[in-house]
């Protein structure tokens, strides 16, 4: 049955397609059919369709965007897709069952959860090869890696944060979170991670500086994904009942308004520009999409069966190897850490 979906789900490109650059695009992790749908963050149309692994859950974008990483749940692997041929070029195996995946500031690693085993595995995206595998707490689900040599996991099963050293790929703190930790995201300053706390019904604020929750925002029943706007001033949080997504203030920390999305949300994404939100819909095989001035729906998008995963391209390209930022004064920083200047392609980054 899936393998039908599949193959009814291929695109053929065409010459509008192929022009449509990849720094404008959406990308979206099909579940039951096993693909990757490529929206057009300009006209809101699915311009392809991309065969990947078994049960694809987790997406992320490289900061130059000229790939993106697949975590595919049930076989085991991650699919190295290029952004401008929109083939897959690499199939990596993972150890156990990857769900969450991101990508280091600097673009040389790639980061991935195994929901079964308890670990995170670390890519060298130079090689496409596992060069580590760290244990964190119990069924760590979602992942973010912040700019500042940190990576951050939340554990669905322990109701904890695990901080990840990416210079010495060690946790380096744990910190106590709501119930049953599912969505979690960074600010883009990079000042503050805010984690979706599924069985407590409320977003938890951590201080980067300090690795310690700051604030509690309670924001309705079973929070799911967040993400944050580009000028750090509001936070998008997906809710599955009811269906809707809330809108919270980041200065106040708290709830201004609440749209309402049909569908079960497991997925949520900002477009590259600002203009929309993008909230997969994994019962209605669609994404909604959402004017970030009006705060209502003005399209749903028809994609593969089941959309779990959705990260859009990023909007200022980096490219790959960049420095990380310096830590924000007075962050905590690990022994492997301290010392001068570093140099810009290295394990950590």
């Amino acid at each position: 049955m899936v393998a039908l979906v599949v193959v009814a789900g291929l695109m053929a490109p065409t010459a509008a397609d192929a022009a449509t650059p990849p720094n404008n695009v959406v990308y979206v992790t099909n579940s039951q059919s096993d693909t990757v749908s490529v929206i057009d963050a300009t006209t809101n149309d699915v311009i392809a369709a991309i065969p990947v692994g078994e049960n694809p859950i987790g997406v992320a974008v490289a900061p130059d965007n000229a790939h993106v990483y697949v975590a595919n749940s049930q076989s085991n692997t991650v699919s190295v897709i290029d952004a401008t041929t929109r083939e897959v070029t690499a199939t990596i195996p993972v150890s156990g069952n990857p769900i969450g995946i991101d990508v280091s500031y600097g673009g040389t690693r790639v980061y991935v959860t195994d929901v079964r085993k308890d670990t995170v595995s670390v890519i060298n995206t130079a090689t496409n090869r596992v060069i580590a595998t760290i244990p964190v707490d119990r069924n760590p689900f979602r992942i973010t890696a912040i700019p500042y040599r940190r990576v951050y996991v939340a554990n669905q099963g322990s109701d904890t944060v695990s901080v990840i050293s990416t210079l010495t790929n060690k946790v380096i703190a744990t910190i106590p979170v709501g119930k049953s930790p599912f969505g979690i995201r960074f600010a883009p300053n990079g000042l503050h991670v805010y984690v979706a706390n599924q069985g407590s019904d409320t977003v938890s604020v951590i201080s980067t500086l300090t690795n310690k929750v700051v604030s509690t925002i309670p924001v309705g029943s079973s929070p799911s994904r967040v993400v944050v706007s580009a000028d750090n001033a509001l936070v998008y949080v997906t809710l599955l009942i009811p269906e809707s997504v809330a809108v919270i203030d980041a200065k106040t920390n708290k709830v201004i308004d609440t749209i309402p999305v049909e569908g079960a949300h497991f997925g949520i994404t900002i477009s590259p520009d600002g203009t929309w939100l993008y909230v997969t819909n994994l019962d209605a095989d669609s994404v909604s999409v959402i004017s970030t001035r009006t705060r209502r729906v003005v399209d749903v998008i028809p994609v593969g069966k089941a959309p779990f995963g959705i990260r859009a391209a990023n909007l200022v390209p980096r490219p790959r190897s960049r420095p990380h930022r310096l830590a924000p004064t007075g962050q905590t920083r690990s022994p492997g850490e301290l010392g001068g200047k570093l140099p810009a392609v290295q394990d950590g980054e």
